[in-house]
């Protein structure tokens, strides 16, 4: 327990940055695939940061686990590419005798993986083995922005090695991590997990890595350990830049010992230029050993403002509720939809939904119209927000105003991709998959935004899920269903279906779910509307039985609209009963067909009511 034993009457100071220096060598492929194939490159930097007065290095093994790799086709390596960085490692710090940790990085981001928690713990659990197995000083747990991956990693850890543990927390904001937690208080309970020594990386320069630090009381067993970005990133010619002076660092590690932080290192920028001014500021200072923290008021996060309307989840579980959809026009003569989306109100019609840039086509933003139904018509409105064309910046900044606005009526659904739309080269972003972007809704529920960072007040939205029932075995649809209700969704909307066996079979798959369901239905007004929407559209397939119908009519405009009317009335007949919550998909602006299909669901109701009326009487 050298290292351990050193740091209690020592401040150590850590090596820079790997990533950094084999950018500026022109290399942008798996760095730690290097140990395999150009160990003497790995080596050189290692001994240039001992030169620089390190006292510990890491092996550059920061995504050497099979999840990571797999993204190179090279998963197969984990052992050979562990091994030969410890090798690397150990060879270079040798004469001076400087300790050499196992690094170990985190894997989960604000947007989850594809694997497991159990699956991400194995792929790292494999490597902490093949790195204790090689004779690291320790392990270095560095770059976890999700603090369950870390917590569980820590104990799992701790339970099969007795080396010392260093558990680093990565901040998109000074003090806060993302998932709302201070600082202090996730550090302390790293401790109380076993780590030896507690701290932070990446992401964040000096100025804000000391700021969080500020708020940190001093751990009872553990040690605090920062390794700071050389300065904000930049970019310039298309290159990642950071612009730090090394002497500015030096100092920065200074006031991080003055904070009590006992193993300084760098992360993203860092050099042996700025590792050497460390050192060298670092030199004969002692570790803080007693730090007065001054309790920060409790920042109050407000209630949500009162929701104007009773939330249509909940009303749904009581009632019949119907939903339309109505798009939003492609053009800038917007008065005809305004007044359409009151009729359909009027009519009976809950709320008005609108899609965002359906099939990936520009339409009038569905917030600027949401705000005009609300303020100019006092109509409800439902807006659905997709992860396509907004980065993370966008979908926050895009919810806030929504919610300034009062509209919390929301679908989150991925999107479809660009390529079926007006601009097939335009960039499809997907930072995040709809269900991750349920889960950071409900963040803002609680008052916290995507980053971490508290928000003065909650929001209050109520959000659905979308919902495709047009597969072939519905039941194997339900685990999705499952993930997006553990993830926030408050209810679904469906895509619209076409035959009855299908409304009774997703019934039957999905009965047993508590969150309601609206069920879509689409008045069909053509058999070219037909065939467009049974070959082209993703998620839509209509019957033989349908198809055949519409193919009756020929060209007939009247007789198809009747029909569709028709055959839409039949699905109704088949999904009222079933299903509380009805989804009225408005084709082409023809809301009159709409304004029939919800008369003709009042009517329905109207009737059941009275036979139970009927029966109660009789009895």
């Amino acid at each position: 327990m050298g290292l351990l034993n050193d740091l209690k009457t020592k401040v150590l100071t850590a090596d820079g940055a790997m990533g950094t220096l084999l950018y500026s060598y022109g290399i942008d492929y798996c760095y730690e695939e290097l140990n395999v194939s150009k160990p003497e490159i790995i080596e050189d930097i290692h001994k240039r940061y001992i030169e620089s007065g390190a006292d510990i290095i890491q092996t550059n093994t920061y995504t050497a686990n099979a999840i990571k790799l797999a993204r190179y086709g090279i998963e197969d390596q984990v052992v050979a590419i562990n091994e030969g960085a410890v090798a690397i490692a150990k060879r270079a710090a040798a004469p001076g005798g400087q300790y050499v940790l196992g690094t170990i990085g985190g894997i989960r981001g604000i947007r989850k993986t594809d694997e497991t928690l159990e699956e991400i713990l194995e792929a790292l659990h494999t490597q902490a083995t093949i790195l204790i197995e090689g004779g690291v000083d320790g392990l270095l747990l560095e770059t976890f922005y999700d603090f369950e991956e870390l917590s569980a990693l820590v104990k799992l850890l701790r339970a099969h090695t007795a080396l010392p543990i260093i558990a680093q927390v990565s901040m998109h904001e000074p003090g806060v991590l993302q998932n709302g937690v201070s600082l202090n208080e996730a550090l302390h309970t790293l401790e109380s997990l076993g780590a030896n020594i507690v701290g932070v990386n990446c992401r964040l320069g000096p100025h804000h890595t000391i700021q969080a630090f500020e708020n940190v009381e001093l751990p009872e067993t553990a040690f605090l350990s920062a390794y700071p970005n050389a300065s904000l990133l930049d970019v310039e010619d298309g290159k990642v830049v950071y612009e730090s002076e090394a002497d500015y660092f030096g100092r920065a590690a200074v006031l991080l010992r003055d904070e009590g932080v006992r193993l300084i290192g760098g992360c993203c920028g860092t050099t042996p230029a700025h590792i050497a001014e460390v050192k060298k500021r670092l030199a004969d200072l002692p570790p803080i050993k007693a730090k007065i923290v001054e309790k920060k008021k409790s920042l109050i996060i407000k209630d949500a403002d009162e929701a104007a309307h009773e939330p249509l989840h909940v009303q749904a579980k009581k009632q019949r509720t119907i939903i339309v959809e109505l798009d939003t026009p492609r053009h800038l003569e917007t008065d005809a939809f305004v007044d359409g989306a009151r009729i359909l109100q009027d009519a009976g019609a809950d709320a008005v939904t609108m899609a965002d840039n359906s099939l990936a086509s520009p339409r009038v933003s569905n917030m600027a119209m949401g705000a005009r139904l609300k303020y100019e018509k006092n109509v409800r409105a439902l807006a659905h927000i997709t992860c396509r064309d907004r980065n993370l910046i966008g979908l926050q900044s895009h919810l806030m105003g929504l919610d300034a606005l009062g509209i919390t009526d929301i679908l989150a659904v991925t999107g479809d991709p660009t390529k079926v739309g007006d601009f097939p080269g335009a960039t499809s972003v997907y930072d995040v998959s709809s269900i991750e972007l349920l889960e950071l809704i409900k963040k803002l529920n609680e008052g916290i935004s995507f980053s971490g960072k508290p928000l003065r007040k909650k929001a209050n939205f109520s959000v659905a899920g979308a919902f495709n029932p047009n597969v072939r075995n519905v039941a194997r649809a339900v685990p999705r269903l499952e993930k997006k209700i553990a993830a926030g969704a408050d209810y679904f909307i469906s895509q619209p279906v076409y035959t009855k066996e299908k409304i009774i079979e997703v019934y039957e798959a999905t009965k047993h779910i508590e969150e309601p369901i609206f069920l879509g239905i689409m008045p069909l007004t053509s058999l070219r509307n037909s065939e467009f929407l049974h070959n082209e559209v993703p998620g839509i397939k209509l019957s033989e039985d349908v198809l055949t119908r519409m193919r009756d009519c020929e060209e007939d405009k009247q007789r198809a609209r009747a029909e569709g009317l028709k055959i839409a009335k039949e699905l109704i007949d088949v999904a009222a009963p079933l299903f509380k919550g009805i989804y009225l998909i408005t084709p082409f602006m023809r809301y009159d067909m709409t304004v029939e299909l919800i008369d003709y669901i009042k009517q329905l109701d109207a009737q059941t009511e009275g036979e139970q009326v009927n029966v109660e009487t009789t009895h």
